[in-house]
């Protein structure tokens, strides 16, 4: 079984798609999402369907949850709506049809983004977050705030001696940010030079994927044992 981690995917349907075809995902692996399935992109209804039904049907699927997501669950509550329409938020709304109305959301989506969805996921030689973690305490002591909104701009080593693969932190090089005891997936897929990126966590071998459904593959030249 492989441990495959994908960075924000931010409604881009076709590079999810595409990046995975590209990867090869078989029901043999596992699957961790970095978080951030909303806003930005045109289809952000389509990838959490997506995401609903590999976890319903296929499992081995672990969602983090994004604080774009988080942002689209307060805007529900009426808590921040204005500001999440203007980061990707009416982009959101869009792909759940006409009029723009949170009413159009269904009630399994919902359900995903809340309960679906986890905080972090640990493995014996790496954890995965959205954001970025405090690096002397343990992950079960992280504050929402450090997991979700965080930057890992300087990320600093993990007292658990662990990798953090993370997201969050847009890289608009395209190329995965690999710190060491740090790596970042965010590859910033909802810009036009952006991708989406795969990484088999264990060979360090990546695909990426953009909108436009062209792939390419390369290789972080450190192996990580999951």
């Amino acid at each position: 079984m492989r441990t495959l981690a994908l960075g924000d995917i931010h409604g881009c349907l076709t590079a999810l798609s595409t990046v995975l075809d590209a990867a090869g995902l078989s029901n043999d692996d596992r699957l961790i999402t970095l978080g951030d399935y909303v806003d930005r992109g045109p289809d952000s209804r389509g990838v959490i369907d997506w995401l609903i039904e590999r976890q319903s049907t296929v499992g081995n699927l672990v969602a983090l949850r994004g604080n774009h997501d988080m942002m689209m669950l307060a805007a529900r509550d009426g808590d921040g709506l204005p500001d999440w329409l203007s980061v990707g938020g009416r982009e959101t709304l869009a792909s759940y049809g006409e009029p723009l109305r949170m009413e159009n959301v269904p009630a399994a989506h919902w359900k995903f983004i809340e309960a679906g969805c986890r905080d972090y996921f640990e493995l014996d030689d790496c954890f995965f977050v959205h954001g970025n973690v405090d690096p002397q305490l343990p992950l079960d002591q992280q504050s929402p705030l450090m997991l979700h909104w965080e930057k890992c701009h300087d990320a600093q080593p993990h007292v658990s001696g662990k990798t953090m693969i993370c997201g969050h932190t847009a890289q608009k090089s395209g190329l995965p940010l690999n710190l060491g005891h740090a790596i970042c997936l965010d590859t910033w897929v909802y810009d036009p030079s952006g991708w989406l990126t795969c990484l088999d966590v264990a060979s360090g071998e990546y695909w990426q994927a953009n909108e436009r459904g062209e792939t390419r593959i390369g290789s972080l030249m450190k192996d990580f044992s999951a």
